[in-house]
């Protein structure tokens, strides 16, 4: 495996904790970063200080600034941007020639939807609608629980490497596995997206709710169990209607593991954010989603379960489900009810 050529898109968190995987596995990797000093922290400090500090990146991971580099000769690709920028950065590196003959193989983590022409996509339908048709059914898509942080200190996590090829799962679960780290292969790559994205949704609302814990005297943590437990019913059955096709998907830890962590967790973005809506006001500063989502840069982090929201409403309206934790996330953020009413919307 050593002679085996890496690369990944995106030097966020998560893209510097896969990193730091390869390099103890001492794989030949070039990462990219979005900006000079992301690159240089990586190559002379061997640390990403502004998405991963204090995580030391081993000496056989190179960044760059140049995507077409990064892209270049290598073997497997890791796809690690944010929903919102991911077509503007798969559109850069479609002339790179070894994707155009489809030679490198490509996983991605990005969670979320996507903006379609018939409305909202999962991330690897949108990325083979870009891709050469060699990739179609044979993309990999990576989830579970699993913040950044814990991976680059070397708690042990496990991941699902999702595929309708279970061979290209079945490379990507050994290329990732590690002393910590554990890969397990599914063919569910609607249920496991579905999961991915709609757990951040759920997140803001626990986030919210964890906040009024703290003022409010009826809610408990059984009222976030509550809550916990309805969430991962909408996720279940928004993910059947859109073509889920293993229930044990969503009782697995693409499901339920990777939405406990992210509700629970103090490193999660999401949590983070539903908790600032009550003690920040922070979607005050915005008239509704759609302003919210254009300037969702100014926040200082990326809740990506803002930008899940409006998609799973649309998808919940197409398909005719009633979803109130998913659509009372959605009113809040488009400020047409007050968040500290969301408890008597919830019971209701």
């Amino acid at each position: 495996m050593s002679e085996k050529k890496i690369g990944i898109i995106g030097a966020g968190a998560f893209g510097t904790a896969i990193a730091k995987i390869m390099g103890q596995k001492n794989l030949d990797t070039t990462i990219w970063s979005f900006t000079e000093k992301g690159a240089q922290d990586i190559n002379e400090r061997r640390e990403n200080c502004e998405f991963l500090p204090g995580v030391t990146i081993p000496p056989s991971i190179r960044a760059t600034t140049d995507i077409i580099e990064a892209a270049t000769g290598k073997d497997y690709l890791f796809l690690a941007t944010p929903s919102l920028f991911l077509v503007d950065t798969i559109k850069k590196i479609l002339t790179v020639p070894n994707i155009l003959e489809g030679e490198t193989m490509i996983a991605t983590i990005t969670k979320g939807f996507v903006h379609g022409k018939n409305g909202p996509q999962f991330i690897l339908e949108t990325l083979e609608n870009y891709l050469p048709g060699f990739y179609k059914g044979n993309l990999v898509y990576i989830s579970g629980p699993s913040h950044a942080e814990e991976i680059g200190a070397g708690k042990i996590t496990g991941l699902i490497s999702a595929s309708s090829n279970p061979r290209n799962s079945i490379e990507f679960r050994e290329l990732m596995s590690s002393a910590n780290t554990r890969l397990f292969s599914s063919l569910d790559v609607v249920g496991v997206q579905t999961c991915a994205a709609v757990k951040n949704v759920v997140a803001i609302a626990f986030g919210i709710l964890d906040a009024l814990k703290e003022t409010t005297a009826i809610v408990g943590d059984n009222t976030e169990s509550f809550l916990f437990a309805a969430g991962l019913n909408e996720i279940q059955l928004l993910g059947k209607s859109l073509g889920s096709t293993h229930p044990e998907t969503f009782t697995s830890i693409a499901g339920v593991g990777d939405l406990d962590v992210t509700c629970r967790s103090p490193f999660g973005r999401n949590r983070r954010f539903g908790r600032d809506i009550i003690l920040k006001r922070i979607h005050e500063q915005y008239e509704g989603i759609d302003d919210l989502i254009d300037h969702i840069a100014d926040i200082g982090y990326l809740p990506e379960g803002a930008v899940a929201a409006r998609y799973a409403v649309l998808l919940g309206e197409k398909h005719n489900l009633k979803l109130p934790i998913i659509q009372l996330v959605y009113d809040i953020l488009n400020r047409k009810i007050k968040p500290e009413n969301a408890i008597d919307l919830f019971l209701n």
